[in-house]
């Protein structure tokens, strides 16, 4: 299949409500159309997570996080802008999405995707789009798309045909918490 066509189709599951199986700038993960509730919930309910432990967002620029917070902190767009690797920001004062995917701290997780897939898949969506890894809670996160287990993939509305023979890197994204009264707290290296 076309990229162009995966992209197209995954956007269309997106805009109805779905839950997609996509590649992502570190593993094989999860999405959803991070403003929808119900389809925040299902990803839950397919994890077999408990919806207190957060999920992360991805977006397709720097730009498009502002739209999702209150207030960007000046240093984040220092770390967006030298990361050298996936990065992921939690930032207080989440707006914009859905009410079970903000931490009951006020926060949310979000990471600029520069892996091309992603990236097209969060431009041409004009959202956030939900990144989980594709395992069931507590279970390592799949290497490959060969490594999803059948209770995910039986699962969701849609599974991109794009990338299924790459590895990923199997490395997480770094995580760092950035509060609004400056404060910095680096979760994961």
């Amino acid at each position: 299949m076309n990229c162009d066509i995966d992209i197209k189709n995954a956007v269309d599951v997106l805009r109805q409500g779905g839950v997609i199986l996509y590649p992502t700038d570190t593993i094989w993960g999860l999405g959803c159309d991070a403003s929808n509730e119900d389809a925040v919930r299902r990803i839950y309910e397919i994890k077999q997570r408990e919806d207190s432990k957060a999920l992360i967002c991805l977006v397709d620029s720097a730009n498009r996080i502002q739209r999702y917070f209150r207030r960007v902190p000046d240093v984040a767009w220092d770390l967006i802008d030298y990361a050298d690797r996936p990065l992921t920001l939690i930032l207080d004062g989440a707006v914009n999405v859905a009410p079970n995917l903000v931490a009951e701290d006020g926060s949310l997780g979000m990471r600029v995707t520069k892996e091309q897939f992603s990236q097209q898949l969060c431009y041409r969506f004009q959202k956030a789009i939900v990144s989980t890894s594709a395992n069931l809670s507590g279970q390592p996160s799949p290497k490959n798309f060969y490594d999803i287990p059948e209770e995910i993939t039986s699962r969701v509305d849609y599974i991109v045909q794009f990338a299924r023979g790459r590895k990923s890197g199997g490395r997480p994204s770094s995580i760092i918490k950035l509060t609004e009264d400056g404060a910095v707290t680096i979760i994961r290296k």
